[in-house]
């Protein structure tokens, strides 16, 4: 026989609890004398079952259902499915904090925020010590905040000497620029990368072309070449984001934007550049798009972890005539331009090892690459001139 002191102290409860399980008639004393209560071991034990139904996740009132008839499956199998959720809940939980302590990748939260709520996304990397250039390309490129250095790094040795960070021909630049009705002379070149678009532009128009992107090696490497080509009076260089264009309004007959206006979102990038572009002015853009409403499951698992926001030719045209714009006219990027970037991409990724790098970039490539070249039935850039409604 206990005591409910020595009850208590066994099963490791308060008095308080005991009484109150004995008044629900889950345990049952016997007045001594004395007027202590005393407890047998049939209580001790009752007590002991009790507290393994409750570790299981069932209420009091659902233990004692179980304490006095057979077992409902019914309702272990509903607090099982609500202990598994839960488990994962905590799971996930556990996974991102040892993701924020650099314990784990980030880049499934890093994908699951940028998808939802942008905007959010960059204001926090900001304020987590990274500058916008730094911010942009952990959202678009490193994906992993905790990785982004070491990734950044290995990615600029892979483009090292390579002219192209993504495809383009001057055939499509071209076309593209003998589609406006007119030739501009003030042309803003935004995200211009190490130039070639760049300097066709200025010798074909003989105006004055701003190329503005946020690295500083890329403009070097143009600056180089605008020396080569004697075009210095018609090319003005502008280190700066494409997210905070430092000019005034209506500024420039043309602006011109290959491959880069994913990086802030297609209709961000065509609604904040607007502003700009002078009354009946012109915006030149390329942007990838589905070529069909079906893509293969590999390509549309690839992209929607890369460029969720890709949709269909339809989809754009519809898009960018609701942000103030007229299509003048809108064309493929042709196979050539393609190759331009994969062929020299290809051959110098065959003199690299994996074990030579410290992050996944050369991993990345390798997996881009191989997208491209078995899915590009599915997705193409498509070139867009489009001209500034006067509303």
């Amino acid at each position: 026989m206990y005591r409910i002191s020595e009850l208590a102290l066994k099963v490791g409860l308060s008095r308080s609890t005991l009484l109150y399980y004995e008044k629900l008639g889950l345990i049952s004393s016997q007045r001594q004398a004395n007027g202590y209560r005393t407890y047998s071991e049939h209580d001790l034990q009752q007590l002991k079952l009790l507290q393994q139904l409750q570790a299981g996740g069932l209420t009091l009132k659902e233990c004692q259902a179980c304490l006095e008839t057979r077992i409902d499956r019914s309702l272990l199998l509903e607090r099982f499915q609500a202990l598994e959720q839960e488990i994962a809940q905590k799971q996930q939980s556990r996974d991102l904090l040892a993701a924020m302590l650099g314990k784990a990748s980030m880049r499934g939260w890093h994908q699951a925020l940028d998808s939802q709520a942008p905007g959010a996304h960059l204001a926090w990397l900001l304020k987590q010590g990274f500058n916008e250039k730094q911010a942009l390309r952990l959202k678009w490129l490193s994906k992993d905040m905790n990785e982004h250095d070491h990734y950044m790094a290995d990615f600029e040795r892979i483009f090292d000497g390579l002219d192209r960070l993504g495809p383009g021909s001057a055939e499509d630049t071209l076309q593209a620029l003998y589609a406006l009705p007119t030739v501009p002379q003030s042309l803003l070149d935004i995200g211009c990368g190490r130039g070639l678009s760049t300097l066709l532009l200025a010798k074909h128009t003989q105006g004055l072309v701003t190329a503005l992107d946020n690295d500083e090696y890329n403009l070097t490497c143009l600056k180089e070449a605008v020396a080569a080509n004697a075009l210095e009076d018609h090319v003005q260089l502008l280190c700066a984001s494409m997210t905070e264009v430092p000019f005034e309004g209506s500024s420039f007959e043309a602006i011109w934007a290959e491959g880069s206006a994913y990086i802030m979102g297609f209709g961000n990038a065509l609604k904040s550049w607007r502003r700009f572009i002078r009354p009946q002015g012109f915006l030149v853009v390329s942007d990838l798009i589905w070529l069909t409403d079906n893509p293969r499951s590999e390509a549309s698992s690839f992209w929607q972890k890369n460029y969720p926001g890709m949709t269909t030719l339809e989809n754009r045209v519809s898009s960018i005539t609701s942000l103030g714009y007229r299509v003048v006219c809108s064309f493929p990027l042709s196979q050539h331009a393609w190759e331009n970037y994969l062929g020299p991409l290809r051959e110098k990724i065959a003199e690299l090892s994996v074990q030579e790098f410290s992050s996944k970039a050369l991993a990345d490539i390798k997996d881009e690459i191989d997208i491209h070249e078995r899915f590009l039935d599915d997705y193409g850039y498509q070139f867009f001139v489009l001209q500034k409604n006067s509303a």
